[in-house]
């Protein structure tokens, strides 16, 4: 399903439905807990995989003719560099990517030779429940590449280790996307939290 920024529901497109019950859900579905579905897919993504430890999902009515790019990603076992290319070429729309995963990311030397992920219709982006390791492939812009005017979710904690206490460059193009900054467990704000994310209308 998508959502347009209206707040209306669109069923997916064929081919990304294809795409996510043939070739995604094959490989994630025992990793999945939470579903969002709308009405007129609900079947088809029910009956495409095995979901052993879904604990439930949210049913949305929709109207035919009007897609939430929303990716809720959560496993307690640790998701691969790869698995985000994955995800960025099965949504090419998406728009709300939320991590909840404490795991260290799995690495290996072919990880420095893979491509920049892409996200060009992201909007928002939460990582307050995500390991270092996400947040700084996420934010690290020879890793991915975000769109402007981002809304970012996350811990202060997290945000001041992976960027070195404010200080290291590789993310501040990234951040330098960001329009609105939700950080949690945040003590005042350093001054330097302003330097490195320059756009943002909320601090």
């Amino acid at each position: 399903m998508k959502r347009s920024s209206n707040g209306d529901i669109y069923p997916l497109a064929k081919s990304i439905l294809d795409r996510f019950c043939l070739q995604i859900l094959p490989k994630i579905q025992h990793k999945i807990k939470w579903l969002n579905l709308e009405s007129l897919s609900i079947k088809r993504i029910l009956l495409a995989g095995y979901y052993p430890n879904l604990r439930g999902f949210g049913l949305f009515i929709v109207e035919p003719e009007t897609v939430a790019h929303l990716v809720l990603l959560y496993d307690e076992r640790p998701f691969k560099y790869e698995f985000f290319i994955r995800i960025a070429k099965a949504f090419p729309f998406l728009k709300m990517l939320i991590i909840e995963n404490r795991s260290p990311q799995i690495l290996n030397e072919d990880n420095h030779n893979l491509p920049i992920v892409e996200y060009p219709h992201l909007i928002h982006l939460d990582l307050s429940s995500a390991h270092d390791d996400y947040i700084e492939q996420l934010l690290v812009n020879t890793k991915t590449c975000l769109s402007n005017y981002i809304h970012l979710v996350i811990s202060y904690r997290s945000l001041q280790r992976v960027t070195h206490n404010f200080t290291k460059d590789t993310m501040r193009g990234n951040c330098a996307k960001v329009k609105y900054l939700y950080v949690c467990n945040k003590p005042d704000v350093p001054e330097q939290l302003h330097v490195y994310f320059p756009h943002v209308e909320n601090l």
